[in-house]
């Protein structure tokens, strides 16, 4: 398992650490007092419900009435008696959608203050006087009633959150998100994760006692009563599972996600075992409908994305009934001012499901609820490609949208191609391991470093702890936290060197990436003695023309270089070439870094014609493993102009400019500073200063 990073030099001549070829190794809070800071605790349902009343008294026996209604449907319930602090609370949420009930009178003064909050979903005015508070809340859009009980409230809140939970689900979009290339992956992933379900359950039963958020009769069923009932009763059923799953899922969070493993594998397997025994039954062909919220963001997101793929980053639920996805769901939606309507029509090929590892079950025969949707249930992460979106004419909206979508396999040549290339990347890293990377990939670190730091504390192999201290130092090392990284990657070494031979390539990788933090941090000759140490054990474990020997010559020249040791330099990167150029094949992108390196070391020792040379190579290569505007052209156009005119380095560029156009009157690229924009600008910008 290869786990090195290498250096990699930039347009100038200096030289920086690569950052993408480092390799593989009901609870309720009442009143203002109770209220915890949200950074304090979190919450298992993907919503909240914030009570706002002068009269509010928690002695009476009506306000305890109320409450306990209220906390079987919603796990929070905060409630306030001052407008300014609750709108202060309101403007720190962040993740969760709120529900509201408010009293007539302070409604009247609030409600306008906070009608454009987009995390507020619903609002219910609680009261007496009916009628009069009935003639204003109609002007009000996220007002649903106005109720004099509280059950009244309690069904109209039923159907809200039901709306909430199918709307809160995560996304993404091949064209624009990152998170979509690791699609099948993050599938991957999950579903490997292999646990002790009976320690996980409890874990999972216990971690939701924490947090205060889950009702104790419900947390006592679940303990006594999990192995009782198959998966899909849990997830349907009126608990918390559902919306502590897709909340998890849809914000990454590691917590919840390391909580609920055990649950997505066993959801997956159930979904699966069902499809076969149903797949009999079902049509080869079919229609299935999904009505939901997106934000005017996603909406955006999706349109751009027309023709492409997408991705439930979740559970899915379907329904082969449209007119309930349309009038229960969609509709609904388009009458929030933050939000669009939409109804996804999907076109279902069971011989692309079957071949894809996409499995679906119906579930009027297993669900918790007598099924009168029709529902059928896709596993995480489904695939769709976006064929068309189109308004649906409504007198009343214009925010009400159909999106027909076809079910995409894992086997298409454009996602399959992607996959391919990313699991290479991520080596042979399955479950947590392969998880961790992928958040880091990504861009989460910081999730990626709470992962890893649970996964070390919950170890007690070697190996794994070795892996995961390495992952810390990657991580630190990429936040530029260099004394943390080198302490992670000192203590996965020092793991390495009591399991494993003393010349086992491991060591050289976290030699390399030792050296590699010294090397940011301007410590050079520590620097050079760590990839010296790498090389070595490079040099015994692996076939004399392997590419990571290559990688060691390339650092230890970049080391060289920044010393100002320009014949070792040259010497070291001469040797990274010979070597690629048995080990890689033509036009290789690592055959650019070394033609720039070279150029970069003959342009320092005044060799010009030399260093023009080795520049315009790495562009050749660059043109055709590169898109046409991509920044490292810009850089190779740069590192040749300087090249070209030497002289004219200090000068200022529009002096520069005119020097090279005086005598080079016809030269192209003076053209292109006259005639276009963007990159070819830079392009020229980049000849001067350099």
């Amino acid at each position: 398992m290869d786990k090195s990073q290498h250096l990699k030099s930039t347009a100038s001549g200096s030289s920086s650490p690569s950052t993408i070829s480092k390799s593989n190794k009901s609870s309720l809070t009442t009143g203002r007092t109770a209220v915890l800071p949200q950074s304090a605790r979190r919450i298992i349902q993907n919503f909240r419900l914030v009570w706002l009343d002068a009269n509010i008294d928690e002695s009476k026996d009506d306000y305890k009435n109320s409450i306990q209604h209220l906390g079987n449907i919603v796990t929070i319930v905060t409630t306030f008696t001052d407008i300014d602090e609750c709108i202060d609370f309101l403007s720190d949420i962040e993740n969760e959608k709120v529900f509201m009930i408010v009293s007539g009178a302070l409604g009247q003064h609030l409600i306008p203050r906070i009608q454009e909050c987009s995390q507020l979903v619903s609002i219910y005015v609680f009261c007496e006087n009916q009628s009069i508070h009935e003639q204003w809340t109609k002007k009000m859009a996220k007002v649903k009633g106005v109720y004099r009980q509280i059950e009244q409230i309690c069904d109209a809140l039923q159907i809200d959150s039901r709306n909430c939970d199918q709307d809160m689900i995560s996304i993404s979009f091949n064209r624009i998100d990152p998170l979509f290339m690791y699609t099948q992956l993050l599938k991957e992933a999950l579903l490997e994760i292999e646990d002790d379900d009976a320690k996980s359950m409890k874990e999972l039963v216990e971690y939701c006692r924490l947090q205060s958020d889950a009702s104790e009769k419900t947390l006592k069923k679940i303990e006594e009563e999990y192995h009782n009932h198959l998966s899909i009763w849990w997830y349907t059923g009126p608990f918390f599972i559902y919306s502590m799953l897709n909340r998890g899922l849809r914000l990454m969070d590691v917590d919840i996600i390391l909580k609920m493993g055990f649950f997505i594998r066993h959801l997956h397997q159930h979904i699966t075992e069902l499809h076969r025994e149903q797949q009999d039954k079902i049509p080869a062909k079919f229609q299935v409908f999904r009505g939901q919220s997106l934000s005017m963001e996603d909406f955006e997101k999706m349109k751009k994305t027309k023709g492409g793929l997408m991705s439930f980053n979740n559970f899915l639920s379907t329904s082969r009934d449209r007119e309930i996805s349309l009038e229960s769901f969609a509709r609904p939606a388009a009458f929030n001012p933050n939000l669009v309507g939409i109804l996804f029509i999907m076109h279902i090929d069971m011989a692309i499901c079957e071949k894809s590892s996409t499995p679906f079950a119906e579930l009027s025969k297993v669900g918790y609820y007598e099924d009168q949707e029709e529902e059928i249930l896709f596993t995480t992460h489904t695939i769709f490609r976006i064929d068309d979106i189109e308004r649906i004419e409504d007198e009343y909206t214009d925010r009400l949208w159909k999106v027909t979508l076809t079910v995409v396999g894992n086997d298409s040549h454009e996602l399959n191609t992607l996959t391919a290339h990313l699991r290479k990347k991520l080596g042979e890293r399955t479950g947590w391991s392969r998880l961790g990377l992928i958040l880091i990939k990504v861009g989460e670190s910081a999730k990626a470093e709470q992962l890893y730091r649970i996964l070390l504390e919950k170890t007690s192999s070697d190996e794994d702890r070795a892996e995961y201290n390495y992952q810390l130092g990657w991580i630190y090392d990429e936040m530029g936290e260099y004394s943390k990284a080198i302490s992670y990657y000192k203590k996965s070494l020092a793991i390495d060197e009591k399991r494993l031979p003393p010349n086992h390539f491991n060591l050289a990788s976290s030699y390399n990436n030792i050296g590699a933090v010294y090397y940011n941090t301007g410590e050079y000759s520590k620097a050079l003695s760590s990839h010296e140490r790498a090389l070595e054990i490079r040099k015994i474990a692996l076939p004399p023309n392997h590419p990571s020997l290559a990688m060691s010559y390339n650092n230890i020249g970049n080391v060289y270089y920044n010393m100002g040791e320009n014949s070792k330099a040259l010497s070291s990167y001469e040797q990274a070439l010979e070597i690629r150029k048995i080990a890689l094949p033509p036009n290789h992108p690592d055959f650019a870094e070394s033609y720039n390196n070279i150029g970069n070391v003959y342009y320092n020792m005044g060799e010009y014609s030399k260093a023009l040379s080795s520049h315009e190579r790495a562009l050749e290569i660059k043109k055709i493993v590169l898109p046409p505007n991509h920044p490292d052209l810009a850089y190779s156009y740069g590192n040749i102009g300087k090249t070209s005119w030497p002289e004219l380095v200090d000068m200022p560029v529009d002096d520069a400019v005119a020097a090279i156009q005086n005598e080079n009157p016809n030269l192209d690229v003076i053209k292109v500073k006259k005639n276009s924009g963007g990159i070819m600008d830079y392009r020229l910008d980049r000849v001067c200063p350099m």
